[in-house]
């Protein structure tokens, strides 16, 4: 947890790249579900890049407070899908599913290249921390770390998450109706145990249990670590 609020540019540049991070996420889940044929997401407005259309107030509150925090992580308005209307609804629903951390992925690419590029053009002093770096190098920074970290998360097989789609997706018919229906009962409520563990002092005696600390945040400072190059521990 932060002991301070961070200076205006740090936040200034989180704020943009949750912006398209989550936008952008839930525009490829209803672009490629509706190129599958399913129009409910066009219906409802939701095959635009009106970035606005795409954010759900608990989960953008979430990734902010958790971006300010290091992590990056939350969810945004889901994607209205009807595997019915689609063409082929089981391999279809699986890649409109999984089309919204690919695309934090490459957005996490993009943001990559950028970085490596104004790392080569603007100086840092070697002792500064994330807050004191100028704006063209954070926010390029802030844009992967966070596209990482919000992909990783989506990929929990828990709650709303785009994992626990996937996982049942891959199954057979009757285990897949069960892992359905679990989901659907407990899925979020463990997913929210395992947020507030993460935040407690216990986390760091049961590290195992710790989704955020243990599993997700090492993931995903490796991989932001790959592609910008930094070392990052």
């Amino acid at each position: 947890m932060l002991n301070h609020i961070p200076p205006t540019p740090y936040i200034i540049a989180t704020a943009i790249v949750i912006f398209f991070g989550i936008g952008l996420h839930e525009y490829a889940h209803c672009k490629f579900a509706d190129m599958a044929g399913d129009p409910t997401a066009r219906i409802q407005g939701r095959v635009t890049l009106n970035l606005f259309k795409h954010f759900e107030p608990v989960g953008t509150l979430m990734i902010i407070l958790s971006s300010l925090s290091g992590y990056g992580i939350g969810w945004g308005k889901p994607a209205p899908l009807n595997p019915a209307r689609m063409r082929n609804p089981r391999v279809d629903t699986f890649v409109a599913v999984i089309a919204g951390p690919i695309c934090n992925l490459l957005q996490a690419a993009v943001w990559a290249v950028i970085f490596r590029f104004a790392l080569g053009s603007v100086y840092v002093p070697a002792d500064a921390s994330i807050f004191d770096w100028p704006f063209p190098i954070v926010l390029p920074f802030l844009g992967v770390m966070i596209n990482v970290a919000l992909a990783i998360f989506n990929l929990t097989p828990l709650g709303i998450l785009d994992g626990h789609w996937l996982v049942g997706l891959a199954l057979p018919p009757k285990q897949r109706d069960k892992w359905f229906w679990w989901q659907h009962r407990y899925g979020m409520m463990v997913l929210i145990v395992f947020v507030i563990f993460s935040q407690t002092p216990l986390a760091g005696q049961m590290p195992y249990l710790d989704l955020f600390g243990h599993y997700i945040f090492p993931i995903a400072m490796k991989l932001t670590s790959a592609l910008t190059g930094l070392p990052i521990s």
